[in-house]
């Protein structure tokens, strides 16, 4: 594995967000540096901008940028190496009777009913509460050969999950993942991760961007739970360990 970052071309434009109330941690502001939305994002471009931190939501490609905290940290999994826990062979096992599918990142109908009862349910104190039609769009719905959704129903065809990821040269991106609130037994926001990680194995795809992690924050903790796990630290990719406790889970 090389640890060099590439070379960004110097013709992409960027700008800054203004300062905003970090999502993350209290007391903190945040800025955002993203890529001029008049620039078409390519997968060339995709790739380049994914391997120095940058994250896709909606159209844009963005990254943290903020003065004085640099607590978001961007991890991958790689799949070759990653090695299953107890507890992840379990959320396998609940879950096999689901079925995925890979589409193109379009809007359906179920799609987005399963994503308003997930945020009123388990995210009504976030950004993306309330739900709109209008945000989801915006948020997941793209129309570039790279996007996808990829659904997950159950074997009566009822819809559990729906994670939407986006397909890169050296692997796959973790956008969002939204699931039916009242499963909780099954752990599918487990299971989709490691359906990604085992989905991008298959494909000899290397990697599976987990996003950014933060230490002191619960939201990202779950994100070490998948390991080896590597992060991006002084513009190259290093391996990272936690304290993990197997038997714990």
């Amino acid at each position: 594995m090389s640890s060099d970052t590439p070379f960004i071309e110097p013709q992409l434009r960027f700008y800054m967000t203004v300062p905003h109330d970090c999502s993350y941690l209290d007391d903190h502001i945040a800025t955002s540096l993203f890529l001029d939305p008049e620039q078409p994002v390519t997968r060339q471009v995709y790739d380049l901008l994914t391997l120095v931190g940058f994250r896709r939501s909606g159209k844009h490609l963005y990254r943290p940028n903020c003065k004085g905290c640099n607590a978001c940290i961007s991890v991958r999994v790689p799949t070759e190496s990653f090695q299953l826990k107890r507890k992840h062979r379990k959320a396998l096992n609940r879950n096999k009777d689901l079925k995925a599918k890979v589409m193109p990142a379009r809007f359906r109908e179920d799609h987005y009913a399963l994503y308003e009862r997930y945020i009123n349910e388990r995210h009504s104190d976030g950004d993306m509460y309330p739900p709109s039609e209008e945000q989801y769009k915006s948020f997941l719905n793209l129309d570039k050969n790279f996007a996808h959704l990829v659904e997950f129903r159950d074997s009566e065809g009822t819809l559990v999950a729906v994670s939407a990821m986006d397909t890169l040269s050296d692997g796959l991106s973790a956008i969002y993942t939204f699931f039916d609130p009242d499963l909780t037994r099954r752990s599918l926001g487990v299971f989709v991760v490691l359906w990604l990680i085992l989905h991008a194995r298959v494909h000899h795809l290397p990697y599976v961007y987990l996003g950014y992690w933060i230490e002191n924050c619960h939201k990202m903790s779950y994100k070490t739970e998948y390991q080896p796990l590597e992060q991006l630290k002084d513009h190259h990719w290093h391996p990272v360990t936690f304290i993990d406790d197997e038997h714990g889970s």
